[in-house]
């Protein structure tokens, strides 16, 4: 199954929970649920800093008119909670992000004196799992039948997983042993394991809704594909800030 496809199904997925969650409004009382959320499905947006500390990279913003903030890019998360116990989740999601860079030789020129142009796709798709703590207790429940959300719910957890990527040049490049100009495309890309660790808080709006903000670390590494066979393993870690929002369910 393609990324691309997985992504989709994915998104399906999450969208049939959340259409979901409002056919259950009969469970809900006011400002109360009548019973224990049994999880949580989130959906964030924001920013993914990617490390970029490997040797490619660094090549890369040496050679053309890119920087390594440039492997930065806008990012989308979203995760299923599944309660465990009161204030433990085990957590199951996925993000995606991706960031698409036009360049030129920062010190060479084509014969007609025009620039040497290309552009690097750098794609990041991880797939994880993890167990997510609340730090205090997300609700209490009055009796046996009530169940009211605290109004913040500060967090923290991680776990692992793999995560997809693609790094890509595409464009006109340099021959340095004789210096002529040639169109190729060049690409890498893979599954490679990864390991992850988050906080993050969520503050309620109702008994089934909240917002949340998150921040998240990931480590991952990976060999290149023969296009890239002289470099390092690339760095695919980063730290991402995302917020959105969350429908108990």
């Amino acid at each position: 199954m393609s990324p691309v496809r997985f992504l989709g199904l994915g998104l399906a997925a999450v969208a049939c929970l959340s259409l979901a969650a409002p056919a259950q409004a009969q469970e809900s009382g006011d400002g109360f649920l009548f019973h224990p959320p049994h999880g949580a499905v989130s959906i964030r947006g924001g920013f993914n800093h990617a490390t970029a500390g490997s040797d490619l990279f660094s090549f890369t913003a040496s050679q053309l008119t890119v920087t390594t903030h440039d492997f930065s890019s806008l990012t989308f998360a979203t995760d299923v909670d599944v309660s465990l116990t009161p204030r433990l989740d085990a957590r199951f999601g996925f993000g995606f992000s991706q960031s698409t860079t036009p360049s030129e030789f920062r010190d060479f020129v084509d014969n007609n004196r025009q620039p040497i142009q290309q552009s690097t796709e750098f794609q990041r798709l991880p797939v994880t799992g993890s167990l997510k703590m609340y730090l205090s207790k997300p609700g209490r429940s009055i009796g046996h039948f009530a169940w009211i959300p605290s109004r913040y719910a500060p967090y923290v957890g991680g776990g692992g997983g793999v995560m997809w990527y693609r790094f890509r040049q595409a464009g006109d490049f340099i021959d340095f042993e004789t210096y002529k100009v040639f169109p190729d495309t060049f690409n890498s890309d893979g599954w490679a394991p990864t390991l992850h660790g988050f906080a993050g808080t969520d503050v309620s709006l109702n008994s089934r809704f909240a917002v949340t903000i998150e921040g998240r670390y990931e480590w991952a590494h990976k060999d290149l594909s023969a296009d890239f066979a002289r470099f390092q393993p690339i760095d695919l870690s980063g730290f991402a800030l995302t917020a959105g929002f969350v429908i108990r369910y």
